[in-house]
């Protein structure tokens, strides 16, 4: 296969990856049937809109509601109001459209239906700070975790401890009526009580661990936000909570099922696809060296898999942050994972997050190929040099390299192909 036929193999796992997760495709068959009362339909997320949007079109009774989206991020809907706002740090826009959702679940009956539409993103999409605490605080604290390479676990642990509606607190809050959360999920496991830091499901963690998370990644807090943590009545809701004995969570697209979709396209193609995980975390720059150690595996003794074959894996890797320069998780993976393997003859990857957005840029990521350095090295660029300034949207972007998809509207977290010719 040429080496044209190869990038576009690297695009269509991709887009396969990202086909079997859109909302369109995922929400109508988890539907609950309708209540005898209301329908109130809520949510928060990168693909919330979108799933809205696909409730209203094969909803069979009246419904309401109000759902929070990124910017860019929006759809029409009839019935239920589509809110924009920040991420990933969040602003007022989402801290309004959060207090209104969490008043909107309030004073309902056990004859009411809270639908739940939740997706990655939605942690800075529902920022309402808790009682003491302003918005300010939370986007100081939410840049900090950004930086520091805490895992979104991690992150969401804190997130939760200084919020009015997350860490199940809206599924309490909609108590008594019955709350179906349809979830899309972008987290390492798909444990819903990190998707958007778990608003309709009991958490787990404490307050005693986001403190314990605040010291590991050196993170300064001001002495009104310390003092809100060391309060006990900053704890979220717990299992066992009965306010969330009528909650349900029900998972409608997952990051192995991406990888499964892709792993579809690699076989027709004739390449065996090997999925290493769909739950990888880590600094970037290791997974790929871990990568890299794998696809020079496969080439000098034909293990885990003989060639031709693709090493497909999912998650969300981590960046600690030391340089002034324009990246993501992904296009650092693959910068870092260019320089592991050093023009290695027959390798070629792409990397991409699957919401269309890798960081703060409008690029969902990059790809590489066994030329890669040597044309980098014509036009100036060295890839160490940039990986060192955390510099992967300049690099690729001056390569002409970059994957740019526009929002996507779904999101299962990161996609990664390694494929060895």
């Amino acid at each position: 296969m040429g080496r044209a036929g190869l990038d576009k193999l690297l695009r269509a796992m991709l887009d396969a990856a990202v086909a079997v997760a859109m909302p369109d495709r995922a929400v109508p068959a988890h539907l609950p049937m309708p209540p005898k009362g209301r329908t109130i339909v809520i949510g928060a997320g990168k693909a919330s809109a979108a799933m809205a949007r696909a409730v209203e079109q094969h909803w069979p009774g009246p419904l309401e509601g109000l759902v929070v989206t990124r910017y860019g991020h929006a759809v029409p809907c009839e019935h239920i109001e589509i809110v924009e706002a920040a991420h990933p740090v969040p602003d007022a826009a989402g801290e309004a459209a959060a207090a209104r959702i969490l008043a909107m679940v309030e004073g309902l009956t056990e004859d009411d239906l809270v639908l739940a539409l939740i997706s990655g993103g939605g942690s800075s999409l529902l920022a309402l700070p808790a009682p003491g605490l302003g918005l300010e605080d939370k986007q100081a604290v939410n840049r900090a975790l950004l930086r520091s390479g805490a895992s979104i676990d991690e992150m969401n642990c804190v997130r939760k401890h200084l919020s009015a509606i997350k860490g199940g607190r809206l599924a309490a809050a909609a108590h008594p009526a019955r709350l179906v959360a349809l979830m899309i999920s972008d987290v390492p496991g798909d444990d819903p009580a990190v998707i958007a830091s778990g608003p309709t499901v009991p958490d787990p963690t404490t307050r005693a661990d986001a403190l314990a998370l605040v010291e590991k990644y050196g993170i300064e807090l001001a002495p009104h936000v310390r003092r809100h943590l060391e309060d006990p009545a900053c704890e979220s809701v717990k299992p066992g909570d009965p306010r969330l004995e009528r909650a349900e969570t029900v998972m409608i697209a997952t990051p192995q099922a991406s990888l499964e979709a892709a792993a579809e396209v690699a076989r027709a193609a004739g390449i065996t696809p090997l999925i290493l995980g769909d739950s990888i975390e880590g600094e970037s720059r290791d997974v790929a060296k871990v990568m890299a150690a794998i696809a020079k595996q496969v080439i000098r003794h034909g293990q885990p898999c003989p060639r031709p074959c693709v090493l497909l894996s999912g998650g969300e890797t981590t960046v600690t942050v030391r340089g002034d320069g324009s990246g993501g998780r992904n296009v650092e993976f693959l910068l870092a994972l260019a320089v592991a393997l050093d023009g290695l003859a027959g390798v070629s990857a792409i990397a991409a997050d699957t919401d269309g957005v890798d960081g703060a840029a409008e690029v969902a990521g990059a790809w590489i190929d066994d030329a890669t350095l040597a044309k980098a090295a014509s036009l100036g660029l060295v890839a160490k040099a940039s990986l060192a300034r955390n510099d992967g949207h300049t690099f690729f972007g001056t390569l002409g390299q970059q994957v740019v998809t526009g929002p996507t509207l779904t999101n299962v977290n990161d996609f990664r192909a390694v494929l060895i010719d």
